[in-house]
């Protein structure tokens, strides 16, 4: 098992750890059978997609012999699906929004690339909390920008005096993501009021302002009552992003969108670029079928329940195995901290056990792990075990 080790080295980006511990698993299970290891590298969520996407897809199918049935449409994407969102977003986000405010974009993560490509110059810089969702360096490096993380609180709140500390000339963006990956952290209505104050005053003088970019794909995914609050009606230069990977399971669909606040003056321009950005890296428009899916499935989702059960199991195995977490607030992940001062140690004799975890360093935390709860709860019960062996050493 030392060569588990051995090869996770040979990946430092955070998105190598987890698919290469994931292909590990799938080797694993073919080694010692399914039930045999536990796998919580990857947050592929397994339930399946409300009722009215089949019968959607039943449909879509009995239209397939028409001409251009699932033809080019225009590159923001089709005009009663944007209009349909339009409407559904202005509900969730407090704040009413047009359908010229948004486009629909190849997931949450063709939207953040899109809008990096629309607004970043080589060595503009993105702020954005720590840890981190594995990806957004790359994204920013796209279009030649550079990830500055900045720490968080202990309990991974925002430390909004750290972040302003942080912004220089060259900061151009500072990036949320509410609920987390990997913390499971949901910042609060006080929190975000603070941050766009900051903002406010950092983009004063400016030529260009700085952008507040709120990645939400987990958004409906938040326990305890918990509230999510909107940056929109906050700060004039805010933007969302969000998919409908999670809360409808079409990971696979690729179908996300971009909406900019209404409050911002001349959005048009911003919207423009965006659409552009999305023609020339190529995506040209979120792929028909998951528009057609979006459109009959708004206001839908997968069955809450079952997360909040999986989540009160996953603390439950932690808490008797004697691991030190902070209870994750949305989203569907846990991110303990190590036994080992050098997780990939503890993480390492963790997988003699089958049982797989991230190690935090790719997410830019090392000393902490990322536990990914979207699996049958028979799995994480089954996990008790190892997590008490290796915790031992």
């Amino acid at each position: 098992m030392k060569l588990v080790t051995e090869q996770m080295e040979q990946f430092l980006s955070g998105g190598a750890w987890i698919r290469k511990i994931f292909e590990h698993g799938l080797e694993l299970k073919k080694q010692y059978g399914e039930d045999a290891v536990c796998d919580f590298s990857l947050g592929n969520p397994d339930l399946p997609p409300p009722a009215v996407v089949g019968e959607c897809l039943a449909e879509l199918a009995e239209q397939a012999d028409k001409p251009f049935a699932f033809g080019y449409m225009p590159n923001p994407g089709y005009p009663a699906v944007r209009a349909a969102l339009a409407e559904h977003l202005s509900k969730e986000q407090g704040i009413a929004i047009a359908a010229e405010d948004l486009l629909l974009t190849c997931g949450a993560a063709g939207g953040i690339n899109c809008f990096f490509r629309a607004v970043l110059t080589p060595g503009d810089e993105v702020i954005c909390p720590n840890p981190y969702f594995v990806e957004y360096g790359f994204y920013a490096g796209n279009s030649g920008g550079v990830l500055k993380p900045v720490a968080t609180k202990p309990d991974f709140d925002l430390d909004i005096a750290a972040m302003e500390a942080a912004i220089t000339p060259r900061t151009r963006v500072v990036l949320i993501n509410s609920p987390n990956n990997p913390t499971g952290m949901v910042y609060s209505k006080e929190t975000l009021t603070e941050l766009a104050a900051m903002l406010t005053r950092a983009s004063a003088g400016r030529e260009r302002p700085i952008y507040l970019l709120a990645d939400e794909p987990y958004r409906f995914l938040a326990y305890d009552g918990a509230d999510v609050p909107s940056v929109l009606p906050l700060y004039p230069y805010s933007l969302v992003i969000g998919s409908f990977s999670k809360n409808l399971s079409l990971p696979g669909e690729r179908v996300g969108y971009v909406v900019v606040s209404p409050l911002m003056e001349g959005r048009e321009q911003l919207v423009a670029g965006l659409v552009f950005a999305n023609r020339i890296l190529g995506f040209v428009n979120a792929p028909a079928v998951g528009q057609a899916l979006l459109l009959r499935a708004l206001g839908q989702e997968v069955d809450r329940g079952i997360y909040e059960r999986r989540r009160a199991a996953m603390a439950g195995v932690l808490t008797r195995a004697g691991y030190e977490f902070i209870m994750p607030r949305g989203a569907f992940y846990f991110f303990p901290k190590s036994p080992d001062a050098d997780e990939l140690v503890f993480l390492d004799r963790l997988a003699k056990e089958r049982v797989l975890a991230v190690p935090g360093r790719g997410f830019g935390m090392p000393g902490y792990f990322r536990l990914a709860f979207c699996v049958d709860e028979a799995v994480i019960n089954r996990s008790e075990a190892g997590f008490a062996r290796a915790i031992r050493g």
